[in-house]
């Protein structure tokens, strides 16, 4: 019962977003509160989609996405071979160097990056949005080398003694064994970039560049808000997240439980 309970608490929000999506303004803050619409407004997402140009926010976001994505999973799963596979001289220092940047709030180097892009005049492009992830990222890079550590290193001997060099043995050994946890990067790094506002909101300010995300302000005007276009627009933004969890599940799971086997 006490999961049922806060299912529903959890749930509540995307039931609210859900009904006020289909209702007219006036409808949803109605006294007493109205809980399904009484007429169905479809129309609020074609205002919201099409009106709105919305369509363009989605088709920037799914770029940033999908190079984000790339850059991710190459650059941490490539440091995450080095430090779990290859012995070299400093390996356990430099590693606890790069888990030390875990440490570090994002909020404490927004205004150096931001002024950083700004002097080298990236400023109101992606580039600030999508540079950065093909260097290191401690979190990732930490989940992948847990998943490595729990392949047996007989692999790696086998390989060697045929002659592959460490670049072979990472393309044609590690990487598709490690599936579960490429997928759990991914659809961390598609989550994170999808929903990220804040990173949009300081480096974009042409309307055209705008992200999901950052795109939702349109419907936000000096005196009145949208509020029914916001939330038909919102509901959208929301189905990405839900089909890639969906079809991702499985290797999610999998590759959450497997990165926690070894320390």
């Amino acid at each position: 019962m006490a999961l049922i309970a806060l299912s529903v608490v959890n749930l509540f929000p995307f039931y609210w977003l859900l009904r006020s999506s289909f209702m007219t303004r006036a409808e949803i803050f109605a006294t007493p509160m109205r809980w399904l619409p009484e007429n169905f407004h479809f129309e609020n997402y074609e205002v919201a989609l099409v009106s709105a140009n919305f369509l363009l926010f989605f088709r920037n976001s799914i770029f940033l996405v999908v190079v984000n994505i790339i850059g991710k999973l190459l650059s941490s799963s490539l440091a995450a071979f080095g430090f779990a596979r290859i012995a070299f001289r400093g390996r356990k220092l430099m590693f606890g160097i790069v888990m030390l940047t875990m440490m570090i709030p994002s909020t404490v180097l927004m205004i150096p990056q931001f002024i950083m892009w700004n002097k080298v005049g990236l400023y109101d492009t992606y580039w600030p949005l999508v540079l950065p992830s093909f260097f290191l990222d401690a979190f990732y890079i930490f989940l992948l080398k847990q998943f490595y550590s729990t392949l047996p290193m007989d692999y790696d001997e086998a390989a060697t003694i045929d002659g592959a060099t460490y670049l072979q043995i990472y393309a044609h050994i590690l990487l598709p064994l490690s599936k579960p946890a490429l997928m759990t990067v991914m659809v961390f790094t598609f989550m994170n970039t999808w929903n990220d506002f804040m990173g949009p909101l300081l480096y974009l300010k042409s309307k055209n560049l705008f992200t999901v995300s950052l795109g939702l302000q349109v419907f936000i005007s000096e005196y009145t808000t949208d509020w029914h276009l916001m939330m038909a627009a919102s509901t959208v933004a929301v189905v990405p997240m839900i089909l890639i969890f969906f079809f991702a599940q499985r290797y999610f799971i999998e590759g959450i439980s497997f990165t926690g086997l070894k320390g």
